[in-house]
């Protein structure tokens, strides 16, 4: 069953869920920032299998501006992946704006939490959530040590969460 926030705007740029139409638009947006560390790499195969994760912010002309996924570990474990918004139109709360939608996702799927791993610290904590220590969620590290280790340590990432 889609869960559908409660500030979905009738006006654009508006949320929405993703659809198939979108999924070239997903990989461009998300792989346009994994050079620098900030999304890891994703496919088609990937946005198709989590399509019933993904929110998308869509502009006037259908554009997608912003997204954002979650990523199931378990039935009680769930992180916000894929968190972008385009270089155009940063600045004007959308990154909150994502963020909150994958809070309202996962809460009315049941998770007790959700957690991220990103370089973004003011944008989390500014959206309510807590620092946590990675070690918090052990199948994090080992899908990522079986993966590349690597992504674990990039840079100045950090580990955030929200409570339920």
């Amino acid at each position: 069953m889609m869960t559908k926030p409660r500030y979905t705007r009738a006006v654009f740029p508006r949320l929405e869920p993703a659809t198939e139409a979108d999924i070239p638009s997903l990989i461009t947006l998300n792989n346009m920032f994994a050079p620098e560390g900030k999304t890891l790499p994703r496919d088609e195969l990937f946005a198709f299998n989590h399509l019933h994760d993904y929110w998308v912010l869509r502009g006037e002309t259908g554009v997608v501006l912003g997204m954002v996924a979650l990523d199931e570990y378990s039935p009680s474990l769930v992180e916000l992946v894929s968190l972008a918004v385009d270089p155009s139109v940063r600045g004007r709360g959308y990154g909150k704006l994502l963020i909150d939608a994958a809070c309202d996702l996962a809460e009315g799927r049941g998770y007790p939490e959700i957690f991220a791993v990103s370089f973004a610290d003011e944008l989390f904590l500014g959206a309510g959530w807590e620092r946590a220590k990675l070690d918090l969620y052990p199948e994090k590290v080992s899908r990522y040590t079986k993966i590349d280790r690597e992504e674990l340590v990039v840079g100045e990432k950090h580990c955030f969460r929200r409570v339920f």
